[in-house]
Parts: structure tokens; sequence; C-alpha cells
């Protein structure tokens, strides 16, 4: 008699985010997007109007933070508060994707709603 055991999931080479981009954007794609060149796109991530990190090898940028072909209107101001506070691209996109209640949501998803200068005014209060 054989006891059948669920088989494991793969092991990923990296943990999966809790809470994490819905969906991401490789650079090519993000400067299709926007309408730009690729080494615009490289010039606005310099800038801190855009945040990539690698995934996989690969420089993303989380689909969110693209929307209707511009840059969320706050993202340049509140990458540039966090970068202060002394945050890295990966403790950056941790803190714009960790679940907050009192958004409601995260900061990212607040960043293109009613919400986003409360997003701006945390960050901010992060270099204090």
């Amino acid at each position: 008699m054989t006891d059948s055991v669920p088989a494991s999931p793969p092991a990923s080479p990296e943990p999966p985010d809790q809470a994490g981009p819905s969906g991401w954007l490789t650079l090519p794609d993000v400067a299709e997007r926007l309408d730009v060149t690729i080494s615009k796109v490289h010039q606005m991530i310099r800038d801190r109007e855009l945040l990539a990190v690698r995934r996989d090898g690969v420089r993303r940028v989380p689909a969110e933070l693209v929307a209707n072909q511009t840059v969320r209107k706050h993202l340049p101001g509140v990458l540039t508060l966090l970068d202060d506070a002394g945050y890295d691209d990966e403790a950056v996109l941790r803190w714009l994707y960790e679940p907050d209640d009192s958004l409601p949501g995260t900061p990212a998803a607040a960043l293109g709603g009613d919400r986003a200068r409360e997003v701006k005014r945390r960050a901010q209060a992060l270099g204090f």
C-alpha cells in the first residue's frame, strides 16, 4: 500500500513577496509604455523618478508604478524621501508594498489615488 504524499512546491531562487507588485515590466516594456527611449528609462531610474529591482537577473519595474503612459505623480518624491532616509531599492519596494490598513491597501496602491499625499508624508517622517 502506498501513501500518497503531496508534492512539495519547487524551490524558488527568491522567497516570494508577502505583498508585492501584481506584475512586472522589463525596462524595454517601460520605454514602450512611456513612449521614450530605453536610455531615458535608465536616466529616470538614476534620477529616482522610477524604481527598478532585479528579478531573475533582469531589472524590472512594478507595473502599477507606470500607469496611463506616465509614472505615478508622487512616486519620484517618495523615492527621493526614502533614499534620503537610507532605504535601498529592495527596502523601498518592501515599504511600497507593505499592507497598511490605515491607507487602506499599500502605499504603492495609494499613490494612484487621493491618499498619495499621505504616503509622501509618511515617507518624509521616516527620515526623522
